[in-house]
């Protein structure tokens, strides 16, 4: 703990709750606002302080003294957002700032003082620039240590240097903001800051422990910490303004080389290394181009020479691709290049393999990949995310290389104590899956029609018997309600009851194709609403092809998706088929068409 505190200058703005409010909110802070917590009021305006609302009164009760009262629930985060600006324009003049809270931020008075003029010149100034840059009204107050200048604030003083403990002494043991130390104080009868200072330390610390032994030194003057100035972060990004208009490859990687050096060398200079590259480029016409480059180590001047160069190749050379799969070329020439590093690491945080950097020809392929990118567009190169999902074509998704390989819907999650419910037995090569005829499986029946189900009774499976564990009822039907909210487990993540089972399905269609399905005696098989089979599958017809036989099916599975959104909803059956020449498919009944979604290799 320091015996001497610094010279502090602490800028305050009031009601800053009501104020962030009105920033983030649009609440107008004009009129009565109050800002609550825990059903108290911590915050409020001017105009509800006019009709008697406090600090520390109820909702019910401020809203009886002012019944037009706008109530606002306290949001720290909020505040701390809409102050951002305030610090940041505080930092224009003045280094070494510290956040004490939302609304109030502090620095050390010295320097301020000395080249603006002295320290109510500093004041003034700041004041003033606070007020033309955030159009937010602040007070500032000056005296040794955070504590003092924050008192001195409320009423925007200027303490002289030495003269912090005869500014305290007079002050009520309240501004210590501890209402249970100030209320036991003054039951003892200390009333002032003055007072509570007068008393021994070590009385005070045997007495009311160490936060009040901390409380009694800041009644006396005394900070118990100096300032905690943040560091605002370094402006790391690079420019280039060209005199000339750049609309030739040759010139623009030339430039781009310069220019990745002197970013690398920014870089190094502060230990950090880029992995996330950010390049913009403003044309002669004023057109603003932008492109993220990520990698999957560490940028090298070489490598991010490399991709300017590719990006501005793929901007100005204008070689044909494939349609819409690259932007037009600019109709001016370059005139301001700049890179910006979105993505900074430690240089030494990055670790390398096992036997050590990345090899040589996953360089390779990854330089080529992200040069055919560079010519033909982001989304002319892409690479499969897995997710969540119940058909193949839902659990995939395509990004462009080089972006974050996130999944469009989350991985599947069972419920607490709930077996997943699987489609069915995993496809081994020329397996069949079940023998329809006269004389099935043991435990695998063929699907026959039979009276209606109730609403809530489950679905039995038809084709097999179900696995060790495995819940009878499908993931499909109302009853058990496929893909509605509530199957969401306590993360939130979804547990995507009647999914497809691994291995995954080797041939995923991107369309797919209509099929007929016959039984034995050559009629269409159809599915009724209650997942009843007219007769065991025989032969298929896929479009106009020839029939196959089936050798072996499993199925039916519903899967009833959405169906409280009736614009979104989505029913379907699915079979698994294994035809004579050992092939095996993925179908679906939709609206009374099969469909062949997938094969098995």
């Amino acid at each position: 703990m320091t015996g001497t505190p610094a010279r502090t200058l602490l800028l305050w703005c009031p009601d800053w709750p009501v104020l962030a409010a009105e920033i983030v909110d649009g609440v107008p802070a004009t009129g009565p606002v109050a800002v609550l917590h825990a059903n108290r009021v911590v915050a409020c305006s001017e105009r509800a302080r006019a009709e008697g609302v406090r600090r520390g009164l109820r909702k019910r009760e401020a809203q009886g003294r002012c019944p037009q009262l706008t109530v606002v629930d306290y949001d720290p985060g909020r505040d701390a957002r809409a102050f951002e600006p305030v610090v940041a324009a505080v930092e224009e003049l003045v280094a070494g700032v510290e956040v004490v809270r939302p609304g109030a931020c502090a620095v050390a008075a010295r320097g301020p003082s000395r080249y603006l003029g002295g320290e109510e010149a500093a004041a003034e100034r700041i004041i003033e620039h606070v007020a033309q840059s955030c159009l937010v009204e602040s007070q500032v107050g000056i005296a040794d240590g955070v504590f003092a200048a924050g008192l001195a604030a409320r009423s925007g003083r200027v303490v002289p240097p030495g003269g912090t403990p005869e500014f305290l002494a007079g002050l009520p043991v309240e501004a210590l903001g501890r209402s249970a130390l100030a209320d036991l104080l003054r039951r003892l009868g200390v009333r002032s800051l003055g007072d509570f200072a007068a008393l021994p330390a070590g009385d005070v610390l045997a007495r009311f422990g160490f936060d009040g032994a901390l409380a009694h030194r800041l009644a006396a003057g005394r900070d118990h910490r100096p300032l905690a100035v943040r560091q605002p972060p370094a402006d790391l990004t690079v420019t280039a303004e060209q005199d000339e208009p750049i609309d030739r490859v040759d010139v623009a990687a030339f430039v781009a080389r310069a220019l990745a050096e002197q970013l690398h060398e920014r870089l190094a200079g502060h230990g950090l290394a880029c992995t996330r590259l950010g390049i913009e480029a403003v044309t002669e016409h004023g057109q603003e181009l932008h492109r993220v480059w990520r990698h999957d180590g560490l940028l090298t001047a070489a490598a991010i020479a490399d991709r300017v160069r590719w990006q501005l190749d793929g901007w100005l050379s204008g070689s044909s691709g494939r349609t819409g799969a690259r932007p037009a070329r600019p109709t001016a020439g370059i005139i301001r290049l700049r890179l910006i590093p979105d993505g900074v690491i430690a240089q030494a945080g990055l670790q390398a393999g096992l036997w050590g950097e990345t090899g040589e020809e996953r360089e390779r392929a990854h330089r080529a990949l992200s040069r055919v990118q560079g010519i033909l567009g982001p989304e002319a190169v892409v690479t499969a995310v897995l997710g969540g999902g119940r058909s193949p074509a839902d659990q995939v998704r395509l990004v462009p290389w080089g972006d974050e390989r996130l999944p469009t819907r989350p991985g599947p999650a069972p419920l607490p104590g709930e077996p997943i419910a699987r489609p069915g037995p995993a496809l081994l090569p020329g397996e069949p899956i079940a023998r329809p005829g006269p004389t099935p499986l043991p435990g695998a029946p063929i699907a026959r029609p039979g009276p209606a189900l109730l609403s809530d009774e489950p679905i039995a499976r038809p084709g097999r018997a179900p696995l060790s564990g495995e819940s009878i009822a499908s993931g499909g039907g109302r009853a058990v309600s496929a893909g509605r909210p509530a199957d969401h487990s306590a993360g939130g993540v979804p547990p995507w009851p009647g999914r497809l089972p691994a291995p995954a399905p080797a041939v995923v269609l991107p369309s797919p194709l209509a099929a007929t399905v016959h039984d034995a005696a050559g009629e269409a098989v159809v599915i009724s609403a209650r997942l009843a089979v007219s007769a065991p599958p025989a032969r298929l017809v896929v479009g106009t092809g020839r029939p196959a036989e089936i050798v072996g099916w499993v199925g039916p599975w519903p899967v009833d998706e959405r169906w409280w959104a009736p614009a979104e909803a989505r029913r379907r059956a699915r079979f698994q088929v294994c035809l004579a020449d050992g092939t095996a498919l993925l179908l679906a009944v939709e609206a009374g068409q099969w469909l062949v979604e997938a094969i098995y290799d």
